[in-house]
């Protein structure tokens, strides 16, 4: 017989090609359990060979992990993630040997919970030489995205497909045949939001009608316009006036307060008020100037206003401690905290907390490591109730302990506490690890 034919030769290259690559999913390691973190997880997978193969198409079972650089990131922060196929095949299924860097990867993985979407990932033309009939190696994959949502964003394993560049460029799609598939890595993202430091003070508490207070600000935008407003409870009053932040962000005004139902003033940037970009309000009383009918006497008591206040039943915490090689959580309880609100005005308050790396013997612990669930009592015949903030992740950028809504009457009394937990990564060096954790109360 003569040679064969070049056509000839390119269809038997193509056919075995299309094989070897469809046997990446035609084996399959036992399963681990999914769901876990960084864990490597089984799921169905559908491939399709180069029509030029002449290979019907193959549903097998694709083992691999998904892994990040960062579990802890922050909003805006970017997170580079790996996709490793760990068991491809069992073995190559001919006995041609193929030669190395002949494959090239591409595929993407899932992202769910708190942000949704996918991550385009590659892997370079690199492999190992395969001997005829021996095990087809794993390949590794990367990609990045970033973060635009807090809370838990899992990562899932999703179709991909394998490029081989010999004699002819094939490619061989393989699809998740149920996606999802199961969760492999789980991270938690933060938010990185400041909190909102702004505040006025007023040069008095009262006045007649038609009187002008003078407002002071601070730590505003620098060079923002600035509303000063009435406030009559928890709606504005028509008495507003505007100044200009200077460079530092300060600014000092006046406001004519007509009113008579004013309880306070708040100033804020923007063209209506917000929480995210306001200060007050600060308590502020119209007096009543009515003319006292003839045969009668007018009787005038006066309360005066207090301060916002707290104090700590403590300043140290010894959380449990864990053992080196599993880790884990180290709780404790935080010392109790008392809050005062004796102002009078119609002003509730905020009590946030932010906590630093925990250092130790030449190693630390991230402060997103850090979680609390709070919890908060009002004392019988306060104006406001206290409401616990939100168990999670406390972290550098801080979260909220406690609060109580502004109202047209606030106040009273309050105590706040926390259940604290630190999760200690596993092979954290043994010794003693210290973070500050501050509160401050608005």
């Amino acid at each position: 017989m003569g040679p064969t034919p070049r056509r000839s030769r390119w269809r038997r290259w193509a056919s075995l090609l299309g094989a070897t690559a469809l046997a990446v999913t035609a084996g399959g390691a036992l399963a681990c359990p999914a769901g876990a973190a960084s864990t490597n997880v089984d799921f169905a997978t559908h491939c399709i060979p180069p029509a030029i193969a002449g290979i019907p198409p193959i549903d097998g079972t694709t083992t691999a992990k998904v892994a990040v650089d960062n579990a802890s990131p922050k909003v805006g922060d970017t997170v580079t993630v790996t996709y490793t196929v760990v068991t491809p095949a069992a073995s190559n299924p001919t006995d041609l040997a193929l030669p190395a860097d002949i494959m090239t990867p591409t595929g993407k993985v899932t992202l769910g919970g708190a942000q949704t979407g996918s991550v385009t990932v590659t892997g370079p033309k690199k492999n190992d030489p395969v001997p005829g009939r021996g095990a087809f190696p794993s390949f590794s994959m990367t990609g990045t995205f970033t973060v635009t949502a807090a809370g838990a964003i899992t990562l899932s394993p999703g179709d991909y497909n394998i490029h081989t560049s010999y004699i002819l460029e094939l490619d061989t799609p393989c699809t998740v045949i149920t996606p999802p598939a199961p969760v492999s890595e789980t991270v938690t993202a933060t938010d990185v939001t400041q909190p909102n430091t702004r505040s006025i003070s007023l040069a008095s508490a009262s006045g007649n009608p038609g009187d002008s207070v003078t407002v002071s600000g601070g730590h505003f935008t620098p060079g923002a316009t600035v509303t000063l407003a009435g406030r009559a409870g928890s709606a504005q009053t028509a008495d507003t006036a505007t100044v200009t932040a200077d460079a530092q962000g300060a600014f000092s005004g006046s406001l004519v307060v007509n009113d008579r139902t004013t309880t306070g003033v708040v100033a804020y940037e923007g063209g209506a008020w917000s929480p995210d970009k306001g200060a007050g309000p600060a308590a502020y009383v119209v007096i009543d100037d009515t003319p006292v009918p003839e045969g009668s006497q007018k009787l005038t008591a006066t309360v005066n206003a207090g301060t916002l206040s707290m104090s700590q039943a403590g300043d140290a915490v010894q959380l449990t401690a864990v053992d080196f090689g599993k880790g884990g959580a180290s709780t404790g309880s935080l010392r109790t905290v008392t809050v005062k609100d004796f102002r009078g005005g119609p002003a509730g308050w905020s009590l946030t907390g932010k906590v630093t790396d925990f250092t130790g013997p030449g190693a630390s612990i991230d402060a997103g490591k850090l979680s609390w669930t709070p919890a908060c009592a009002t004392k019988a015949g306060s104006p406001s109730t206290c409401q616990a903030g939100s168990a999670g992740t406390v972290g550098a950028s801080g979260a909220t302990l406690a609060g109580t809504p502004d109202g047209t009457l606030t106040g009273g009394e309050f105590t706040v506490d926390a259940q604290l937990s630190l999760n200690v990564p596993e092979f954290t060096p043994p010794g003693a690890y210290s973070g500050i954790l501050t509160l401050t109360l608005t």
